[in-house]
């Protein structure tokens, strides 16, 4: 017998129109005047979006439809019920569209994110296959240990690789090397370890991850992000140690290489500019998808560019593109306290909340640890499939991992990672706020604020760090 709800789903017309009058209904009951609907202190929103998370866990073989279903459920109420909602302002700002382009401190509004998102995961796709098609995962059997050092050494690869990169990047190369070396048989686990390895890897640099250069354009200097790398390794060396297990028992790595196999320079020579593409436009316009696609262009007088990988990324960019979409829709106008347990907190949070605004309403607040921060918000997300952009490339590959139930039961040594690395950070080197550009630590108004109440911030003071202010302790 077949199930309803599956049934229900498959039908995208009449999903629509039922789906949207069972969450909307309840709120036509309560809404009056100009206030938003809400259901005593939770506003519908949050409902609203609460819905489509649990759309996405239990129904993962219908991700897409459940995303664009509710990201057209949740704009319709937002457009309806919210007075204060402008969807032209939330995506394209107030500032002149072409000065936005034209500087990149002039931007605003969500158009900037999306664009360079949904540039990143199709163009990495491409990255990917090309990768792939230079026949170096083929080869590298000769180089890799045949036990479970194999694949541990490979997370390594990843977890560096995702310092200077993009962590979308280093997922899917280490997605393909795994396909690869692991004759298509790779274990929930392992991916799960994939894409924490690069979530870590990013953490602590300000290249290595969208949040953290957030953080460096907003004023937060380089070393104040840094540390992020203590809890990083505490979290990688558990979580990896057991993913290369779980791998090593599920598939061994190949011992022989095929004979005859001959590395196809011009197309790492097409990878090495693709790459470095993406990391000068990051670093100049803070736009990484421009370089990648600028690259993927160039590419063509060297080799045939693998198109055919675009279409196969589309459902998966669109997926993560509405969560996104609907992550900046919620009204979190404010947060708790900056301290430890709320930076703690956030890690959670960012498995199933889109951490680029959260990131950005913490740079608002200020005062925060920023490496701890940085840490929280970008390894967070490793703990769902859809947590962060590099779980959501990655299951492009490996569609079997979009069962939440499978990658918490296979993947649950990344949760427990998360916490181990995390109080590492804390009982080594404390809770450290530093500076970024509106916020100064002198006078700081929450706990543990090293030079709090030492004076008045003034323009001519500069900024204090978090080595500066160890040093003082």
């Amino acid at each position: 017998m077949k199930n309803p709800v599956s049934t229900f789903l498959r039908y995208s017309s009449k999903k629509l129109f039922v789906l949207s009058v069972i969450l909307l209904s309840p709120v036509t009951l309560i809404a009056a005047g100009s206030q938003v609907p809400s259901l005593g202190p939770i506003r519908f929103e949050f409902i609203i979006f609460g819905f489509i998370l649990l759309g996405v866990a239990l129904f993962h073989k219908q991700t897409f439809r459940v995303a664009v279903v509710g990201l057209t459920v949740l704009m319709t109420f937002k457009l309806i019920f919210d007075p204060g909602f402008h969807l032209f302002e939330h995506f394209f700002g107030t500032t002149p569209f072409w000065e936005q382009l034209m500087d990149k401190e002039m931007r605003q509004g969500e158009w900037g994110i999306i664009l360079n998102l949904a540039g990143l995961l199709l163009g990495f796709a491409v990255l990917s296959r090309i990768f792939e098609e230079s026949n170096v995962p083929e080869i590298l059997p000769r180089y890799l240990p045949d036990d479970w050092k194999g694949p541990f050494i490979l997370l390594i690869f990843v977890f560096v690789l995702s310092s200077f990169l993009d962590n979308i990047a280093a997922a899917l190369i280490g997605g393909t090397i795994a396909l690869v070396v692991f004759k298509n048989r790779v274990h929930i686990g392992y991916i799960a370890a994939i894409v924490a390895a690069s979530n870590a890897g990013g953490s602590g640099s300000v290249v290595g991850d969208t949040t953290t250069t957030m953080m460096w354009i907003d004023g937060v200097a380089a070393f104040n992000v840094l540390h992020a790398y203590v809890a990083a390794f505490v979290a990688f060396l558990f979580f990896a140690w057991f993913g290369a297990h779980q791998q090593d028992k599920y598939q061994r790595i190949l011992k022989d290489a095929p004979t005859g196999v001959k590395i196809d320079w011009l197309k790492i020579t097409h990878v090495a500019i693709i790459l470095s593409g993406a990391i000068i436009s990051n670093i100049l316009y803070d736009m990484p998808a421009l370089g990648v696609w600028i690259g993927i262009l160039l590419g063509i007088f060297l080799r045939p560019v693998p198109w055919k990988e675009v279409p196969g990324a589309i459902k998966g960019t669109i997926f993560l593109l509405c969560l996104v979409t609907c992550a900046s829709m919620m009204p979190v106008e404010e947060l708790p306290e900056a301290s430890w347990y709320s930076a703690f907190a956030f890690g959670f949070l960012s498995a199933v909340f889109d951490n680029i605004p959260l990131t950005k309403l913490c740079l608002d607040q200020g005062h925060y640890d920023w490496g701890m921060l940085a840490y929280s918000v970008g390894f967070g997300g490793s703990m769902v499939w859809f947590g962060s952009s590099a779980g959501v490339a990655i299951t492009n590959k490996f569609p079997e991992a979009r069962n939440v139930v499978k990658w918490f039961k296979n993947g649950w040594h990344v949760a427990v990672a998360y916490v181990l690395g995390f109080f590492a950070l804390y009982l080594l080197l404390g809770w450290e706020p530093a500076d970024n550009n509106e916020h100064k630590i002198i006078n700081c108004p929450v706990p543990g604020c090293p030079m709090a109440g030492q004076g008045e911030a003034t323009s001519e003071a500069g900024t204090v760090g978090y080595f500066e202010v160890s040093g003082n302790n």
